[in-house]
């Protein structure tokens, strides 16, 4: 299992329960919609158990953001107008939805090249460290808080991670899946 299958498999039951709480949704109805057992729902969200490959697709893409009202698009203008480094990620799956200039400035490709792909590759050990830490910090709660957390500076063929100081802040789409804030809180020297 690659890292970046690890960090969607770990958030996944915890994803599925804040979404199904929010939304109003019972584990029993949810269960005969994807054509499972009430207890196996139960099983994925306490992480007793994991969802095969065909039952991940298929959370994956029920729980994956999906900005697209008017007011999920403002969210996306606000972020790639942004002038302080901020980007904008689906909170399951990495996946960038927008970005701010002062965010891609460090970045040797086009943001469209990045757009719609997940940023997990691109995780340092600062992030991957703060990623596991999540639940531990009541992230998966209904009214989680912002997490913040230090990353050391990270080179990669299409970008650099610099050091900083980042506060992560999950954000509700129209449709009640959730996006992830990244912003640069204080920037530390290289």
């Amino acid at each position: 299992m690659t890292t970046e299958s690890a960090a969607l498999a770990s958030s996944l039951g915890p994803s599925l329960r804040r979404w199904r709480v929010l939304n109003r949704v019972k584990q029993q109805v949810l269960a005969r919609d994807l054509g499972v057992s009430q207890s196996r729902i139960s099983r994925w969200e306490s992480g007793q158990a994991a969802p095969d490959g065909f039952e991940r697709q298929q959370l994956t893409r029920l729980l994956r953001a999906r900005p697209e009202t008017a007011a999920d698009r403002a969210l996306l203008d606000l972020v790639t107008q942004a002038a302080t480094p901020v980007h904008l990620v689906c909170d399951l799956t990495h996946r960038l939805l927008a970005a701010s200039p002062a965010r891609t400035k460090d970045w040797r490709v086009s943001v469209s090249d990045l757009i719609d792909t997940p940023l997990w590759r691109f995780a340092s050990e600062g992030i991957r460290v703060a990623e596991d830490g999540l639940a531990d910090n009541g992230w998966f709660e209904p009214l989680g808080p912002d997490i913040v957390y230090q990353t050391e500076r990270a080179e990669f063929a299409e970008l650099t991670i610099p050091a900083s100081r980042i506060r992560i802040s999950r954000l509700a789409l129209s449709d009640g899946r959730f996006a992830r804030l990244v912003r640069d809180e204080i920037s530390t020297p290289a």
